[in-house]
C-alpha cells in the first residue's frame, strides 16, 4: 500500500478551491469506539459560505459543462489515482472515526475509486448523451425542420455524504461520480461521523481539480449539522443527492419542492427488504439459507441500506427448522461497534420499539451490553404485516431481523401487493417454487428495484446493470438509481436544437459526428456522419 500525501487537517470549507472558516459554531471527530475526540476543531459553514459554496458551484458550471467528455473522463480517473494514493495513515483514521475494519474499509476505497474509472468509461462511450438527429425534409408537406437532441448536466448538485459509508457514498462517493460525469459541480455537506475522513477524501480531489486544471468551483464541501436546508434552497443548485434516513430525506425533498423553482431530490431512504422464504427450498437447504441470512443481517453490524429486515414464508415444519437454524447462528453472531454513539441509540431504541410491538417475541435479545450492538431476532405475527401504520416496514438500522410465518400463499400474495417500496426483494427459492409463484414476482416487480434469487442483497455490484433504488420510501423517485452507470441520467437534462448551423451544435450533434458517437438518426443507428 502506498503513502498518503501528508495534510494538515484545518476543519474549514472548501469553497471555489480556497479553504474557508468564518462560521462560530464548531464540534470535532469523534472515534467511534473510545468517543474520544480529534484535537482539531471543525468549523460550521456560516450562511455566506454556503451561499458562497453554492455560488462558486454555479460560476464553474458554464465553463466545466462545455468540457470535452474526453477532459472529464480524465479528471475523474485523476480522481481515482489520488484516491487510491491514500494509504495506511488514512485507513486508520477513517477506522478510527467509524470503527470499521481495515480489510472493509480497503476494499471500499477501491470500489470508491474504480466507480469514477467506470464513469471515466461511460464518459467515452458516449452513450449518456443520448444522442438523437432527424435532419430536415424540405420536400415533405408540411416539411420537416432538421431536429436534433442530446443531454447535458441540469447544473450545480448538493449530495449528502452518507454515514454508513464513509468512502463509496460520501465525499467522493457515487453520487459525486455521477454528478462530475454528466458534467455538474457539486457541493458536498460532509458527514458528522466521519469529519477527518471527508477532508482528507476532499483533498485529494482538490488535488485532482488542480492537477487537471479543472474550474476551482467544480468541488466544494462544507460542514456542519444545520446547513443543509439553507444548500438545498440555495437559488444555484439543481439537484440533490442523498443517502440517509426516511425522516432526513422527507425534509430535504419538502423543502426542495417549497423552492421558488423546484428542484430534484434523489433520495435513498428506507427498506427492510424482504426475503421470501419458499417451500422447496426450505425443505432442501433451510439451514444453510439460514446460516447465510444470519451473515447478511450482521454483515457491518447491520448497518447497510439492504440489510434484510424482514423474513416471509409460509408455515410448515421447513419454515419452524429454518427458524430455529436462523435463531442459533445470530445468537453465536460477536456484538460489534457501530459508526457512532447516536447509531447504536437508534439501533436500540428500533429494537425496542419492536419488542413492545403486541404480537411480536424476542428469540435473540441484545443482553446487556449497550456498548455495541448485538444482533436481534423477532418473530411476528401476521396480522402486524397488515397493520396501520406498517409497523413491520419501520426500518431498524442495525443487526436485526424479523421473521413472519404466514397462513397460506394467499397471504403472502397479498402482503407483496400491499407492502411499500423497497431497495431488493428476494426470493429464496428452487425452479419449481419460481414456477409455481410468477403471479409473486410480477408483484415484486412493482415493489422493489431490485429481484434476486437465492443470494442475499448486502452485496451491491458496482456495474452497468445494477439499479440501487426503487419505490417510495426507499426511495423519492423511482426511476434512477444511486449505484451503477445509469446514476448520470439523474443529473442531465435533454436539449433540443431546431435548424442550428452545425458550427454551433454541441460536437454530439454535429454531422461529422467528431465524438465517434452511436446515434440515432432518422430512427436508426449510426455511427457515421450526417
Amino acid at each position: 500500500m502506498t503513502n498518503t500525501v501528508t495534510t494538515d487537517i484545518l476543519g474549514h470549507q472548501y469553497i471555489g478551491g480556497a479553504r474557508s472558516a468564518q462560521g462560530t459554531a464548531s464540534f470535532r471527530s469523534v472515534a467511534a469506539a473510545s468517543g474520544e475526540t480529534h484535537p482539531v476543531a471543525f468549523h460550521e459553514a456560516s450562511d455566506a459560505e454556503v451561499d458562497a459554496a453554492a455560488a462558486a458551484a454555479a460560476a464553474a458550471y458554464p465553463a466545466y459543462r462545455q468540457l470535452l467528455p474526453e477532459q472529464r473522463a480524465a479528471f475523474l480517473e485523476t480522481i481515482a489515482e489520488e484516491l487510491d494514493a491514500l494509504g495506511d495513515d488514512f485507513i486508520g483514521e477513517v477506522m478510527r472515526e467509524t470503527g470499521l475494519p481495515a480489510a472493509r474499509l480497503q476494499g471500499e476505497r477501491t470500489r470508491t475509486s474504480n466507480q469514477m474509472r467506470l464513469f471515466a468509461r461511460v464518459l467515452r462511450r458516449g452513450d449518456f448523451l443520448g444522442a438523437r438527429i432527424d435532419t430536415a425534409l424540405p420536400e415533405r408537406q408540411p416539411p420537416r425542420p432538421d431536429v436534433r437532441q442530446c443531454k447535458i448536466g441540469i447544473g450545480p448538485v448538493a449530495i449528502f455524504g452518507a454515514s454508513n459509508f464513509p468512502l463509496a457514498f460520501s465525499v467522493a462517493g457515487g453520487d459525486t461520480a455521477a454528478a462530475l460525469a454528466a458534467g455538474c459541480p457539486v457541493v458536498v455537506k460532509a458527514h458528522a461521523g466521519h469529519l477527518i475522513t471527508s477532508e482528507r477524501v476532499a483533498d485529494a480531489v482538490q488535488r485532482a481539480v488542480r492537477r487537471c486544471a479543472m474550474p476551482a468551483g467544480v468541488f466544494n464541501m462544507i460542514y456542519g449539522g444545520n446547513v443543509g436546508a439553507r444548500l438545498v434552497q440555495a437559488p444555484q443548485i439543481k439537484a440533490v443527492g442523498f443517502t440517509g434516513s426516511l425522516r432526513g430525506g422527507r425534509a430535504l425533498c419538502d423543502l426542495a419542492a417549497a423552492r421558488a423553482e423546484p428542484i430534484p431530490v434523489f433520495a435513498e431512504m428506507s427498506s427492510v427488504n424482504p426475503i421470501i422464504l419458499l417451500p422447496q427450498a426450505l425443505q432442501g437447504r433451510g439451514e444453510a439459507i439460514a446460516n447465510d441470512l444470519a451473515a447478511s443481517v450482521t454483515m457491518g453490524a447491520g448497518q447497510l441500506c439492504t440489510n434484510p429486515g424482514l423474513l416471509l414464508g409460509v408455515r410448515s415444519a421447513s419454515l419452524s427448522h429454518f427458524i430455529e437454524c436462523l435463531q442459533k447462528a445470530l445468537a453465536a453472531q460477536p456484538a460489534q461497534t457501530m459508526l457512532n454513539a447516536g447509531m447504536l441509540s437508534n439501533y436500540y431504541g428500533g429494537v425496542e420499539r419492536l419488542g413492545t410491538l403486541g404480537g411480536v417475541a424476542a428469540l435473540v435479545a441484545g443482553g446487556a451490553d449497550q456498548a455495541r450492538a448485538r444482533p436481534h431476532l423477532f418473530k411476528a405475527e401476521q396480522s402486524l404485516l397488515f397493520a396501520a401504520g406498517a409497523p413491520l416496514e419501520e426500518e431498524v438500522f442495525g443487526a436485526a431481523t424479523v421473521v413472519v410465518e404466514l397462513d397460506s400463499r394467499d397471504a403472502l400474495l397479498q402482503y407483496a401487493r400491499e407492502m411499500g417500496g423497497q431497495l431488493t426483494a428476494t426470493l429464496m427459492a428452487e425452479p419449481a417454487d419460481l414456477r409455481a409463484h410468477r403471479d409473486l414476482i410480477e408483484c415484486l416487480e412493482q415493489k422493489a428495484g431490485r429481484l434476486l434469487v437465492n443470494g442475499t442483497p448486502t452485496g451491491v455490484e458496482v456495474c452497468e446493470a445494477m439499479v440501487h433504488g426503487g419505490p417510495y420510501p426507499a426511495t423519492s423517485d423511482a426511476r434512477g438509481t444511486s449505484v451503477g452507470t445509469l446514476a448520470i441520467d439523474r443529473f442531465l437534462r435533454p436539449v433540443c436544437y431546431q435548424n442550428y448551423p452545425d458550427e454551433l451544435l454541441p460536437p454530439a450533434l454535429q454531422g461529422a459526428n467528431p465524438l465517434g458517437l452511436l446515434r440515432l438518426v432518422n430512427g436508426e443507428q449510426r455511427r457515421g456522419a450526417v
